[in-house]
């Protein structure tokens, strides 16, 4: 009996054909060494671990550089019959229904874990620890609880209105502005907006002799805004849609704003002089 020397492995490129038709990319792409006498069931069988395809759904294609490209068939077949060789590439075809096929990119239907809050709250080692350690935030003993914070940002804004000259039907822009983005409009609203919700705090049952923010509302010289004078389904002036912003004081500065468009023909003029 004559000695049978065991072929060589042969590295091929695995692949899956690409999902999309607008795409010639593989949807799979890997690349294995196969031992030319395995059979095809038991390729298909190591090939299953990778793409996660039954043997029995697998269609193979086999391209092979300078050779037409041919459909391997016959389960008990040799591998190596089929003019394997280093460079070739195996597509692997799944011939289920696409209904049948388990998607493992759509985690929509993946049940999360959710840390129960107890739970959390006993580690040693988590940020919440970690704040209660140093006394941060809500453990700080001397912060301010949320309704004490809405009412400081409350005398906060209305000093910041007063000495800024905010009032309706001002000129102003919004800060920070430079051009070319120098974003300017009208004032049409100055005061509380309790559909704008402040952590912790439910504005709209909030005590009406409370200080609370406030906002103040700009119709846009162009539609560069977020809303048209209404925010939380009630409306506090009106404009067209996307001219409407609302912006806290701070960010505000009245002052001689011509609307857009003005000032550029005024430059123009200027420059025929």
């Amino acid at each position: 009996m004559s000695f049978q020397p065991t072929p060589a492995d042969i590295s091929v490129i695995i692949t899956t054909p690409s999902t999309s038709q607008s795409s010639s990319e593989p949807r799979f792409l890997s690349e294995r060494r196969i031992t030319p006498s395995w059979t095809v069931i038991q390729l298909k069988g190591k090939l299953e671990t990778m793409t996660g395809i039954p043997p029995s759904s697998q269609r193979l294609r086999l391209k092979t550089p300078g050779r037409p490209d041919q459909w391997i068939e016959g389960d008990d077949s040799i591998i190596g019959d089929w003019g394997l060789m280093k460079g070739s590439e195996i597509e692997i075809h799944d011939s289920r229904p696409q209904s049948a096929r388990l998607n493992f990119t759509d985690l929509s239907s993946v049940e999360k874990y959710v840390l129960p809050a107890e739970t959390y709250e006993s580690l040693p080692n988590s940020v919440l620890a970690w704040k209660k350690n140093l006394k941060l935030g809500r453990f700080d003993p001397s912060a301010l609880s949320p309704e004490e914070a809405m009412q400081a940002q409350g005398v906060k804004d209305a000093e910041e209105v007063q000495k800024r000259g905010i009032s309706l039907s001002k000129r102003a822009i919004i800060l920070p502005s430079s051009p070319p983005h120098v974003r300017r409009g009208t004032v049409r609203f100055v005061g509380p907006v309790p559909t704008i919700p402040y952590p912790g705090v439910d504005v709209q049952t909030a005590d009406p002799e409370m200080p609370v923010p406030i906002w103040v509302g700009i119709e846009l010289d162009e539609p560069t805004g977020k809303n048209d004078g209404s925010v939380g389904g009630r409306r506090y002036f009106e404009c067209a849609n996307k001219s409407g912003v609302f912006i806290k004081p701070e960010k505000v500065e009245v002052g001689d704003f011509p609307p857009l468009g003005l000032d550029d023909e005024l430059d123009e003029d200027m420059e025929e002089i």
